[in-house]
């Protein structure tokens, strides 16, 4: 699905034909499938309105009006026939039933990063609540939104909540003015708490391992602490320098080449192909010899949100990767084996990381770095794609799709997709 401002339009995966057109009330400005696929909802923020279209019944539609109350987000529960409405000041989180009609209110949410969290079943809801300034956790059973726990957390400024995927523990974590990662068991009891140092800025990005034995946390000081899940102790740091000393990591370094055209195939004018080719420069991996000097920049220290620590981090699908970025190191990607616990590959890239994102089904990740390319890296290498089309396309984020065959490649205003040839075993 895309929305080109007041149209929804629903295609085929694989035809890319459209499906069902749907013209909405104003300028749509978040969509989001059902878990169930379907149905799918649009914000329009600006008029404090969701409207739900049905992709069986292309007839039937229904319009959440939010009133003087306003909105500001707007969520499925993972049922997907229950919205959550997050109204203006964060007053309220308003929860819309489309087989009941009914409405239930849940007081008090936090403005925070993550401030709402399901678990992986969808058997529960976590959230964030701030009342006579002390931060809170509820956790709701999703089934008839009745209240199970409700317990005042150990935070300064509590900034994100996140379950691990098996659902049995919540982790809690608070401001980057304090290093301080809480977690929490389903009944609200305190597990453990974790602190690395203090008088720094501290938590950037978490998470969780998809088998739920890791816990990953990047911080301001450009290191990724992994904490197990028996203890809930530090097992490991992985530092981000900018030179690769080690001799076993392997360094993909990307390069430019300008295309080689014979000039017996030169025509003109020139045919489409041939001139897009022309002119486009074609990229490829290298290997460096280690030691490898990255490409380091310094933050401003009298700026307010430095562009430094681990911004982005992510666990492979099979548990065996986790792929990370150091913000003060824009152009790179790191690997790291967890098998082994060991800087496994650095890809160099030529621009800043804007985006990257795992297959669901195997080690493969894909990354944009806001030119016309997107790079694939998998155990067996690396390779750089350029996407064949007219103009300036900058690749600003990806998304696979769930099957792994295919991924949506997004620009500020345009999409393609992009299909993968499945290796025949």
């Amino acid at each position: 699905a895309s929305c080109v401002q007041y149209r929804l339009v629903v295609r085929d995966v694989n035809t890319l034909q459209v499906l069902q057109l749907y013209t909405c009330l104003d300028q749509i400005q978040y969509i989001e499938w059902s878990s169930d696929s379907l149905f799918i909802l649009c914000a329009m923020y600006k008029r404090g309105i969701v409207q739900v279209w049905s992709l069986e019944q292309p007839d039937w539609h229904c319009k959440i009006d939010e009133g003087s109350a306003g909105l500001v987000a707007s969520c499925w529960s993972p049922d997907g026939r229950h919205i959550l409405n997050t109204t203006e000041f964060h007053l309220r989180i308003t929860v819309w039933s489309l087989c009941t009609k009914s409405v239930s209110y849940i007081k008090y949410p936090k403005a925070c990063q993550q401030g709402i969290a399901f678990t992986k079943d969808g058997r529960y809801m976590a959230v964030a609540e701030r009342r006579d300034c002390k931060d809170f956790v509820s956790i709701f059973v999703c089934s008839d939104w009745q209240l199970l726990r409700h317990f005042d957390t150990e935070t300064q400024d509590l900034f994100g909540i996140e379950w691990a995927p098996n659902g049995c523990v919540l982790a809690v974590w608070d401001t980057c003015l304090e290093y301080k990662i809480l977690l929490y068991s389903l009944d609200g009891r305190l597990l453990s708490t974790y602190r690395a140092y203090e008088w720094s800025l501290g938590i950037k990005s978490v998470a969780w391992s998809p088998s739920s034995q890791f816990l990953a946390i990047g911080s301001y000081d450009e290191k990724v602490r992994i904490l197990n899940h028996v203890t809930w102790k530090k097992i490991t740091e992985f530092e981000h320098p900018a030179t690769i000393a080690n001799t076993k990591t392997i360094v993909y370094k990307e390069v430019e080449k300008s295309p080689s055209v014979e000039t017996e195939r030169l025509s003109f004018p020139p045919t489409r192909a041939l001139a897009s080719s022309l002119f486009s420069t074609q990229s490829k991996y290298d290997i460096s010899q280690v030691p490898v000097s990255l490409q380091y920049i310094k933050p401003v220290a009298d700026r307010a949100n430095p562009k430094m620590g681990i911004g982005m981090l992510a666990f492979s699908p099979d548990n065996c990767f986790l792929a990370t970025k150091n913000d003060n190191i824009p152009n790179a990607v790191w690997i790291w084996d967890i098998q082994k616990l060991k800087l496994f590959v650095v890809l160099e890239q030529l621009c800043a990381i804007q985006s990257f994102q795992w297959d669901p089904l195997q080690p493969r990740l894909a990354v944009c770095t806001g030119n016309s390319k997107v790079y694939l890296w998998s155990p067996a290498g690396c390779v750089s794609v350029q996407v064949p089309m007219e103009g300036d396309f900058q690749i600003v984020s990806l998304s696979w799709h769930s099957s792994g065959d295919s991924m949506a490649l997004l620009s500020k205003d345009n999409f393609c997709v992009c299909y993968l040839e499945r290796e025949e075993v």
